[in-house]
Protein backbone atom coordinates (compact mmCIF):
# COMPACT_ATOMS: atom_id res chain seq x y z
CA UNK A 1 0.00 0.00 0.00
CA UNK A 2 1.29 3.37 -1.16
CA UNK A 3 -0.03 6.91 -0.29
CA UNK A 4 1.28 10.13 -2.10
CA UNK A 5 3.41 12.16 0.08
CA UNK A 6 0.50 14.59 -0.34
CA UNK A 7 -2.35 12.69 1.81
CA UNK A 8 0.80 11.81 4.52
CA UNK A 9 1.52 15.65 4.48
CA UNK A 10 -2.02 16.31 5.07
CA UNK A 11 -2.26 14.05 7.57
CA UNK A 12 0.53 15.40 9.56
CA UNK A 13 -0.73 18.99 9.35
CA UNK A 14 -4.37 17.78 11.13
CA UNK A 15 -1.78 16.28 13.59
CA UNK A 16 -0.06 19.27 13.80
CA UNK A 17 -2.52 21.67 14.41
CA UNK A 18 -4.29 19.71 16.78
CA UNK A 19 -1.51 19.07 19.17
CA UNK A 20 -0.59 22.96 18.77
CA UNK A 21 -4.38 23.34 20.05
CA UNK A 22 -4.27 21.44 22.98
CA UNK A 23 -0.86 22.68 23.88
CA UNK A 24 -2.47 26.13 24.26
CA UNK A 25 -4.70 24.34 27.06
CA UNK A 26 -1.49 23.98 29.26
CA UNK A 27 -1.11 25.86 32.22
CA UNK A 28 1.70 28.92 32.20
CA UNK A 29 4.08 29.18 34.94
CA UNK A 30 4.46 32.27 36.80
CA UNK A 31 6.97 34.89 36.59
CA UNK A 32 8.48 32.82 33.20
CA UNK A 33 8.07 33.68 29.38
CA UNK A 34 7.35 29.90 28.89
CA UNK A 35 6.15 26.69 30.52
CA UNK A 36 5.06 23.60 29.79
CA UNK A 37 3.57 24.27 26.46
CA UNK A 38 6.89 25.47 25.15
CA UNK A 39 8.45 21.65 23.74
CA UNK A 40 5.05 20.70 22.64
CA UNK A 41 4.58 23.45 21.08
CA UNK A 42 7.89 23.37 18.76
CA UNK A 43 7.32 20.37 18.30
CA UNK A 44 4.31 20.88 16.57
CA UNK A 45 5.55 23.19 14.62
CA UNK A 46 8.23 21.01 13.21
CA UNK A 47 5.65 18.80 12.34
CA UNK A 48 3.80 21.44 10.63
CA UNK A 49 6.74 22.11 8.35
CA UNK A 50 7.33 18.50 7.72
CA UNK A 51 3.76 18.37 6.75
CA UNK A 52 3.67 20.68 4.41
CA UNK A 53 7.04 19.69 2.86
CA UNK A 54 5.47 16.47 2.05
CA UNK A 55 2.15 17.96 0.71
CA UNK A 56 4.47 20.29 -2.10
CA UNK A 57 6.40 17.01 -2.75
CA UNK A 58 3.23 15.07 -3.21
CA UNK A 59 1.39 17.58 -5.62
CA UNK A 60 4.71 17.59 -7.16
CA UNK A 61 5.42 14.00 -7.89
CA UNK A 62 1.75 13.89 -8.90
CA UNK A 63 2.01 16.44 -11.55
CA UNK A 64 5.07 14.75 -12.62
CA UNK A 65 3.50 11.36 -12.65
CA UNK A 66 0.49 12.93 -15.07
CA UNK A 67 2.78 14.59 -17.83
CA UNK A 68 5.53 11.56 -18.23
CA UNK A 69 1.88 9.17 -18.36
CA UNK A 70 1.05 11.90 -21.07
CA UNK A 71 -2.56 11.90 -19.26
CA UNK A 72 -3.00 8.41 -20.93
CA UNK A 73 -3.61 6.86 -17.13
CA UNK A 74 -5.15 8.47 -14.30
CA UNK A 75 -2.35 8.98 -11.37
CA UNK A 76 -3.79 7.14 -7.87
CA UNK A 77 -3.44 9.02 -4.98
CA UNK A 78 -3.47 5.55 -3.29
CA UNK A 79 -1.95 2.42 -4.58
CA UNK A 80 -3.53 -0.35 -3.14
CA UNK A 81 -0.69 -2.59 -4.27
CA UNK A 82 -0.64 -6.28 -3.17
CA UNK A 83 -3.23 -5.44 -0.46
CA UNK A 84 -6.13 -5.14 -2.75
CA UNK A 85 -4.99 -8.54 -4.00
CA UNK A 86 -4.34 -10.77 -1.15
CA UNK A 87 -7.30 -11.65 1.23
CA UNK A 88 -4.22 -12.35 4.27
CA UNK A 89 -3.11 -8.55 3.34
CA UNK A 90 -6.56 -7.36 3.91
CA UNK A 91 -7.24 -9.46 6.96
CA UNK A 92 -3.73 -8.39 8.32
CA UNK A 93 -4.31 -4.69 7.39
CA UNK A 94 -7.80 -4.83 9.25
CA UNK A 95 -6.65 -7.09 12.15
CA UNK A 96 -3.79 -3.81 12.74
CA UNK A 97 -6.49 -1.03 12.62
CA UNK A 98 -8.66 -3.87 14.80
CA UNK A 99 -5.91 -4.19 17.64
CA UNK A 100 -4.92 -0.67 18.02
CA UNK A 101 -8.74 0.35 18.84
CA UNK A 102 -9.06 -3.08 21.07
CA UNK A 103 -5.80 -1.39 22.82
CA UNK A 104 -6.77 1.47 23.30
CA UNK A 105 -10.40 0.82 24.40
CA UNK A 106 -9.21 -2.33 27.05
CA UNK A 107 -5.83 -1.61 28.09
CA UNK A 108 -6.87 -0.11 31.22
CA UNK A 109 -8.99 -2.75 31.97
CA UNK A 110 -6.92 -5.69 30.99
CA UNK A 111 -3.21 -4.32 31.40
CA UNK A 112 -0.39 -3.56 29.12
CA UNK A 113 1.69 -6.85 29.63
CA UNK A 114 -1.24 -8.77 28.56
CA UNK A 115 -2.88 -6.99 25.77
CA UNK A 116 0.92 -6.05 24.36
CA UNK A 117 2.08 -9.81 24.68
CA UNK A 118 -1.48 -10.97 22.75
CA UNK A 119 -1.32 -8.05 20.27
CA UNK A 120 2.11 -8.21 19.07
CA UNK A 121 2.34 -12.30 19.13
CA UNK A 122 -0.71 -12.64 16.58
CA UNK A 123 0.70 -10.09 14.22
CA UNK A 124 3.96 -11.35 14.33
CA UNK A 125 2.64 -15.00 13.41
CA UNK A 126 -0.50 -13.87 10.99
CA UNK A 127 2.89 -12.24 9.43
CA UNK A 128 4.82 -15.83 8.87
CA UNK A 129 6.87 -16.11 11.90
CA UNK A 130 6.97 -19.17 13.86
CA UNK A 131 5.15 -20.31 17.32
CA UNK A 132 8.66 -19.72 18.60
CA UNK A 133 9.89 -16.84 17.19
CA UNK A 134 6.76 -14.85 17.30
CA UNK A 135 6.49 -15.25 21.25
CA UNK A 136 10.15 -14.35 22.06
CA UNK A 137 9.76 -11.56 19.88
CA UNK A 138 6.46 -10.40 22.05
CA UNK A 139 8.06 -10.81 25.44
CA UNK A 140 11.23 -9.34 24.46
CA UNK A 141 8.78 -6.17 23.19
CA UNK A 142 6.79 -6.01 25.74
CA UNK A 143 9.67 -6.21 28.75
CA UNK A 144 11.62 -3.49 26.83
CA UNK A 145 8.62 -1.31 26.28
CA UNK A 146 7.71 -1.50 29.67
CA UNK A 147 10.99 -1.16 31.22
CA UNK A 148 11.07 1.71 29.02
CA UNK A 149 8.18 3.60 30.20
CA UNK A 150 8.01 2.70 33.69
CA UNK A 151 12.13 2.80 34.71
CA UNK A 152 13.39 5.16 32.17
CA UNK A 153 10.37 7.94 30.85
CA UNK A 154 8.84 7.68 34.60
CA UNK A 155 5.46 6.58 32.47
CA UNK A 156 3.04 4.54 34.28
CA UNK A 157 1.56 2.26 31.96
CA UNK A 158 -1.79 0.51 32.37
CA UNK A 159 -1.52 -2.38 35.18
CA UNK A 160 -4.93 -3.94 34.90
CA UNK A 161 -5.43 -7.27 35.40
CA UNK A 162 -1.70 -7.39 37.23
CA UNK A 163 -2.27 -4.67 39.42
CA UNK A 164 0.27 -4.61 42.14
CA UNK A 165 2.22 -7.01 40.43
CA UNK A 166 3.71 -4.86 37.76
CA UNK A 167 7.42 -3.19 38.47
Amino acid sequence: MRFNDAITGAVLVVFAVAEIAYTRTFPSLHGQAYGPDLFPMLIGLGLFGCGCVLIVRGIHARMADASESNQSKVVKWIDLGRVADSRRARVNAVLTILFLLLYILLSEWIGFIPISLAIVFTLLYRLGSSVFTAAAIAVFTTIVIQLLFAKVLLVPLPAGWLQGMVW
